[in-house]
Order: structure tokens, then C-alpha cells, then sequence
């Protein structure tokens, strides 16, 4: 296992622990749930740690796939410029959401500000790590890049002819060995 199959292993956290918490922000503000709350608020705190190992393995992997065919440093460069925006909105949040839990632990409810806050931090870095997500996926999965066109039925036919030509030499070359 190399740092960019951990990388893919951990991406996932940020993203999907940044959409889990802000839905359970909305349903606590929604319900009036203080517990859920705070929990939100304790995920955010949760989920800026564990975006900082996701965040460092991103380089290295970068490294492992940039001479990969179809991988341009251009797609990585715009994907570290993204993942490094979106690292800083998501430990604003999490700094912001751990300050307020305990600056305000002797309270029975959070100020509605550190909520709003909150969830306004929560959208954005939701959309930041959204966006940084789908740049790294273009880096090996070129169908979702903009201007992609999947190849014709004529294309499919010409790339089959190639491929039975190139099986039929090759087959050639090892019998006269």
C-alpha cells in the first residue's frame, strides 16, 4: 500500500463527515435539538483533524500518479490548490466549533450566532470539499472532465480493428520466436 491508495481511502471522510454534519446542523436547528447541536458541532471539530491526514497524503500521491498516461500536472495543481482552500474552511469550522462548545459549555443552549455560524462555515466548506472531490477525481477518471465526449460507435469500431491488429502481431512475433 502506497500513500496515494491511503489517500483514496481517506478522502472520503471529509466530504461525507462535512455533509453528515451540516444535515444534522439543519434537523437540530429544524427541531430545536440542542443535542443535536452540539453533536454537529463536535463532528465539524472531529472532521478538521481528520482532514489534515487527508490533506498530507495528497502530495505523495500525486507524486505516484503523475506519469500515469492521461494524468496532467495541470488537473493536480488545480486539485492541491482546492484541497489546500478547502483544508483551511474545514479548520476554521473546526476550530470555530470547538471554541464554542467549550466556551459555552456552562450554557443550556449555543448563541444562535456560533450556530449560524456555523452553518454558514459548514455550507461553504461542504462546497469547497465538493469541488476539491470532483477535481481529484478527474485526475485518473477522465470522463468526468469537462469537454469529454465518449467515443462513437465508428471510434469503438476503429479502436476493436487496432486492438485485433496489434493482438494478431504480437501472436506473429511469438511464433517465430
Amino acid at each position: 500500500m502506497n500513500l496515494a491508495h491511503v489517500h483514496l481511502l481517506l478522502n472520503h471522510i471529509p466530504v461525507i463527515g462535512t455533509l453528515v454534519g451540516l444535515l444534522l446542523l439543519i434537523v437540530g436547528m429544524v427541531m430545536k435539538s440542542e443535542e443535536l447541536r452540539k453533536v454537529s458541532l463536535g463532528m465539524f471539530a472531529i472532521l478538521a483533524l481528520l482532514t489534515l491526514p487527508v490533506y498530507f497524503t495528497g502530495e505523495p500521491a500525486g507524486e505516484v500518479v503523475e506519469h500515469l498516461p492521461g494524468v496532467t500536472e495541470e488537473i493536480i495543481e488545480e486539485h492541491e490548490e482546492a484541497a489546500l482552500t478547502a483544508l483551511i474552511a474545514t479548520l476554521i469550522l473546526g476550530v470555530i466549533s470547538l471554541g464554542g462548545l467549550i466556551y459555552f459549555r456552562h450554557l443550556a443552549s449555543l448563541p444562535g450566532w456560533l450556530i449560524k455560524v456555523s452553518l454558514i462555515l459548514s455550507i461553504i466548506s461542504m462546497g469547497l470539499m465538493g469541488w476539491t472531490a470532483n477535481l481529484g477525481g478527474q485526475i485518473r477518471h477522465t470522463e468526468i472532465r469537462a469537454g469529454f465526449k465518449p467515443p462513437t460507435s465508428d471510434e469503438k469500431v476503429v479502436e476493436e480493428i487496432q486492438k485485433e491488429s496489434e493482438s494478431e502481431k504480437e501472436s506473429k512475433s511469438e511464433k517465430e520466436k
